[in-house]
């Protein structure tokens, strides 16, 4: 009988180390493949991200779909690794797109938007239209007079292939 509860308890032992790797396996798919948080540092896309914030973030989001305007997207820096950049998508490709008077427009036409609160002081590189290609996409941070984003010439238009992921879950405000 002894011999017998000895084998039971090898026995869910060896189950419970089984199950245990399987976890920690999934876990890391998952993280590595699927979901990642990123922390958030500077402010240019106050007010909704604050610097200091955590978000999760779809990795490989577009897959199966394309981007949207007004997605918030995360996309790696050109100029340092492990760095990225979290942005708005506002133009999408084929447009065109220009800051003038303050205000974005997009193939002529104003854009109507909620994110961007402040009036845009300065223009920088987009001050004239700029046309976006087949997989391009204009992005700026929701602090517009505060923000590296597409109107600088460091950043740019970001390309699909570039885009790291989509922001799915912040912080309520």
């Amino acid at each position: 009988m002894l011999t017998e509860v000895r084998k039971q308890i090898k026995q869910r032992h060896g189950q419970f180390f089984v199950i245990m790797f399987a976890i920690i396996l999934i876990a890391y798919f998952l993280n590595y493949f699927i979901i990642g948080f990123i922390n958030v540092h500077g402010d240019s896309m106050e007010p909704n991200l604050k610097s200091g914030s955590r978000v999760l973030v779809l990795k490989n989001g577009y897959l199966l779909s394309e981007p949207q305007r007004f997605d918030v997207i995360v996309f790696p820096s050109r100029y340092c690794d492990q760095c990225y950049y979290i942005k708005r998508i506002i133009g999408l490709p084929n447009e065109v797109v220009y800051i003038r008077d303050g205000r974005i427009f997009i193939d002529g036409e104003v854009l109507v938007e909620s994110y961007g609160l402040a009036e845009i002081e300065d223009a920088r590189g987009a001050g004239e239209p700029i046309k976006l290609a087949v997989d391009e996409y204009f992005v700026l941070g929701d602090n517009r007079n505060n923000s590296t984003d597409s109107c600088d010439t460091d950043i740019g238009n970001v390309t699909k292939d570039e885009i790291a992921g989509k922001v799915l879950i912040w912080p309520k405000k």
